[in-house]
């Protein structure tokens, strides 16, 4: 049946394809108008330089479904953690506990489903979207579906984090915020200052910012026997954790413009980190016939990360108006972490001493370009390439009363990784009411791994073809169908693949050890999108869209019970176990109320919806679900212009229900639903000055989740609770 129906939708795509605008990033206009001096001699009098679409007007004009989201949504919430913005982003949820930042999720989908860009590229190794501060970000790209140009590694979307590139930017911006959790201050100093000399435009950006927080996990651990339903065991542990993070971020950008009219870009971004935590544990055992691991505990931690990443690109304009777009880049990144545990029984003994550093250093450099010539009115064909080269050496020693933990404590982890791409891509306006685009892009991955246990090495590659389509509808303007088959891919995480093992301190089927698999394949998946806009007024927007993706070789981690150097322990190691199918419907709605109401007060609404199924072939059901993808999600905003006064209130909610998984045949998760009401205030003292106030988690639920697995008749649970607390954000914004 899936083959018949990527059959019809190839044929129903490939017939628009032959009646079909283009899909395309919008460039700035540059025309030159040519003057005659006193002498009779042509200069250059007046150069226009046109401005980028609007955030919906790109939308509206893409071919491959592409939303995007500018300053407007980046400030509206006075928000200091990125991923506090992407949350509020129809179909994008953030994993883990609220207000913690977590995995990046489209359509429910993490776990490398959904490929996240800083500049188009991959971000360095280690390097964590959620700690990104907003002031340095232009813009973010959600693109639902794949195209060549982007690597196909993303079955479930890609968001692309485009960088402050000073783009009609005239004024030095300060930016001075203090967010408060729970009596602790987290400030925030942010500056951009823009500039030009002769022919070369430049953004200097720079934040600064410290942050306090505090967590604290409740665990209930409990086996029971299946059998006659006897508790084998009981346990509570209590863990709390301090932590204190000072954070730098510097992204300047230099733009040079040649006389010929060719362009260099450089944008190099630097990011350093330290941080210092304080940990206690308190365990309580009240059934059990093995004592307990310890009684009380309490440990400390030191980790510093730095990392420096370069974006460049020469964009050279040939004849006949094609270009070459060359782009360069480096990375270097470095992070060293030390933390010490110690372990006590009831008496104060001293038990178990754990020391665990881990020494990791990153080097990367790439290169890409793209080639494009107009083969006619609305007509632009493209071929390129993707190469880049990465390195990482890593050192991680791992004592138990001062015996290693496991084979390689102690020793260097070298691990190298080449990847290549090519590509080539169609852009065809064929009628004004029909536009295709045809792309192909083949990739190749290939890591390899030298230690004392011995060398590991895994290569793949895999073709992508890709087609998108949009049919404007006759006699509809604002109306609009888009439709796509597409061929993407999810490829193994080089710690997937080779890591070294992360040791539990409280080892069982719930809390296991991790490792690597070398044998992993990536997972590939066919893709088909189907969409209905309507567009309304400057701004506005009503859409349903529907996707389908089959997944082969899905990729899922798998606890069993090994034999290592301390004993038997429970190991969680990531192994190819099948293929699995996923779909869904998602309703967006996004409008200003004067536009429907010619007299209403000035309302900015905003939601969306959606609804996922999906289920994993070899799992038992009914919640043999994929990537503990949620079955719904919702958000809603509102945003109110008061006219008597310069203020501005608004709001958003977000939704998620609770979840249960069944992992593998004898796992399961799951967790209860999350809540988010997120509200602020913006008073404008004058052009140049305003003032916002805002408060996140104002719901501030617990956050609990758990895990079930089933052994030789005994049933193994852990079950965790999380406070959460609400983060007020106080925020003077100036400019001058």
């Amino acid at each position: 049946m899936s083959k018949l129906i990527s059959a019809a939708s190839l044929a129903l795509l490939s017939s628009t394809a032959l009646m079909a605008p283009a899909f395309g990033q919008s460039q700035p206009a540059d025309t030159s108008v040519m003057v005659q001096d006193k002498d009779g001699k042509e200069v250059p009098a007046v150069t226009v330089n046109g401005s980028r679409a609007s955030d919906m007007d790109e939308r509206r004009q893409s071919t491959a479904g592409k939303q995007v989201y500018g300053r407007e949504e980046l400030d509206r919430n006075g928000d200091t953690s990125l991923g506090d913005v992407l949350k509020r982003l129809p179909g994008v949820t953030m994993g883990g506990k609220p207000g913690r930042g977590g995995e990046i999720r489209m359509r429910g989908l993490g776990s490398g489903y959904t490929q996240v860009l800083l500049n188009g590229e991959r971000p360095p190794a280690g390097f964590s979207m959620d700690s990104l501060s907003p002031d340095q970000v232009e813009r973010i790209e959600v693109m639902r579906g794949p195209v060549a140009e982007n690597s196909t590694r993303a079955i479930a979307g890609t968001i692309n984090i485009i960088l402050r590139d000073g783009y009609q930017q005239r004024d030095i911006q300060l930016k001075v915020t203090d967010s408060i959790e729970k009596g602790r201050h987290g400030p925030n100093l942010s500056l951009m200052v823009p500039g030009k000399v002769g022919s070369l435009t430049y953004l200097l950006s720079a934040t600064v910012s410290q942050n306090r927080q505090q967590d604290i996990n409740r665990t209930h651990n409990f086996d029971t026997e299946l059998a006659d339903g006897v508790l084998e065991k009981d346990q509570q542990v209590q863990d709390i954790s301090m932590r204190r993070s000072t954070s730098l971020h510097l992204t300047p950008r230099l733009s040079y413009k040649f006389d010929g009219g060719d362009t260099l870009n450089f944008q190099p971004f630097l990011m350093s980190n330290r941080s210092d935590g304080a940990t206690s544990s308190l365990l309580d055992q009240s059934i059990g016939q093995i004592a307990p691991e310890y009684h009380t505990a309490a440990g400390s931690s030191t980790s510093t990360s730095t990392f420096l990443r370069g974006f460049g690109n020469w964009l050279h304009k040939m004849d006949g108006a094609a270009k070459l777009d060359v782009k360069f880049g480096f990375g270097s990144g470095k992070s060293d972490s030390d933390a010490v545990r110690n372990q006590y029984d009831a008496s104060g003994k001293l038990l178990d001493n754990f020391l665990d550093t881990d020494s990791t250093r990153d080097r990367s450099v790439n290169t890409g370009g793209k080639y494009t010539s107009p083969l006619g009115k609305g007509h632009l064909l493209a071929a390129g390439w993707d190469a880049e080269w990465g390195k990482r050496e890593q050192t991680r020693v791992s004592l138990d009363n001062g015996l290693p933990g496991f084979v390689d404590s102690g020793d260097n982890l070298t691990a190298e990784t080449r990847r290549l791409a090519l590509f080539a891509q169609d852009e065809w306006d064929i009628t004004p009411q029909w536009a295709a685009y045809f792309g192909l892009r083949w990739e190749g991955i290939r890591t390899l791994s030298d230690r004392s246990s011995g060398t590991v090495s895994n290569t793949s590659s895999v073709w992508s073809p890709l087609l998108h389509g949009v049919w404007r509808i006759p006699g509809h303007e604002k109306d609009q169908v888009r439709m796509s088959l597409t061929r993407s891919y999810r490829a193994p995480a080089l710690n997937d693949l080779i890591a070294l093992p992360s040791l539990s301190r409280l080892n069982s089927a719930t809390r296991p050890d991790r490792t690597g698999n070398p044998n992993l394949k990536p997972e590939l998946a066919t893709g088909i999108d189907l969409a209905y806009e309507h567009y309304l007024g400057r701004a506005g927007i009503l859409s349903v869209s529907g996707f389908t993706r089959q997944i082969d070789n899905l990729m899922r981690r798998v606890t069993s019970l090994q034999n290592t150097l301390t004993g038997p322990r429970w190991v969680s190691t990531p192994t190819n176990i099948g293929n699995a199918r996923t779909s869904g419907i998602e309703l967006e709605a996004k409008f200003q109320l004067v536009e429907l109401l010619p007299n209403a007060p000035a309302i900015d609404f905003r939601a969306n919806y959606s609804r996922f199924w999906s289920n994993v072939e070899g799992i038992p059901g009914p919640n043999n679900r994929l990537d503990q993808q949620a079955k719904q999600t919702a958000n809603l905003g509102l945003d109110y212009r008061i006219r008597e006064v310069p203020l501005t209130l608004g709001g958003s909610y977000n939704w998620t229900p609770a979840t249960t998984i069944q992992t593998s045949l004898t796992e399961t998760v799951y967790g209860t639903a999350k809540r988010g009401l997120d509200m602020y205030g913006l008073w404008k003292f004058d052009a140049r000055t305003q003032l916002r106030i805002s408060a996140s988690n104002l719901l501030h639920d617990d956050y609990i989740n758990g895990r079930d697995v089933l052994t030789n008749g005994l049933l193994q649970s852990a079950l965790t609770t999380s406070p959460t607390n609400t983060v007020w954000n106080i925020r003077l914004e100036t400019k001058f």
